[in-house]
């Protein structure tokens, strides 16, 4: 953001309180980025990911004298076009925004298939965020008895069952919190 302007770095799309708890998280890490303090603002959008796919560009319109940027995030799973590939539907999006007043200053993230695609990896800190700290058999051991994950995979293909699964058998409750954490930590 410049001096001379009043307007904020950033404007986030999401679809739910769990994409905004990883783009808090993100952002929090700016120095293990290498970004500079960024100023953002995060909404929701009621319809939540078909919403963003096919609304965020109206959502999103009367905030483009407001903010520089803005990043609409949101589940293939889940939006109306599984079928269709990841950055067709990225473009697409990207394409309204820009009609929309946004230019080439909007920018747009579709996770495949979906949020919790991202906790999955070979970090201590998601065995400890999903309460497998010290559990036998692991987490990645359970994982592969209960069919979730073939040996040879880093991530579940149904991430979002897993997840559930893992949590519920571990005593915790699903949070956004969880999700916050881990995008400060891994």
């Amino acid at each position: 953001m410049t001096a001379s302007s009043n307007r904020k770095d950033l404007i986030v799309l999401v679809p739910g309180k769990d994409e905004a708890a990883v783009i808090r998280g993100i952002l929090a890490r700016r120095r293990a980025l290498g970004i500079r303090s960024v100023s953002a603002e995060i909404q929701f959008h009621p319809d939540r990911d078909p919403g963003c796919r096919l609304r965020a560009h109206e959502f999103l319109r009367r905030e483009s004298g407001r903010f520089e940027h803005a990043l609409v995030l949101f589940d293939s799973e889940g939006c109306g076009a599984e079928r269709q590939a990841r950055h067709e539907l990225e473009n697409e999006v990207e394409q309204r925004l820009s009609t929309a007043g946004w230019g080439d200053r909007a920018a747009v993230v579709v996770i495949e298939p979906e949020l919790e695609a991202w906790v999955w990896n070979d970090s201590r800190h998601v065995d400890d965020a999903l309460g497998w700290k010290d559990k036998r058999p692991s987490l990645r051991d359970w994982l592969i008895s209960e069919g979730f994950l073939a040996e040879d995979d880093a991530k579940p293909g149904r991430p979002k069952e897993a997840m559930e699964k893992a949590l519920r058998l571990a005593g915790k409750k699903r949070s956004s919190a969880i999700y916050g954490r881990l995008a400060r930590k891994v």
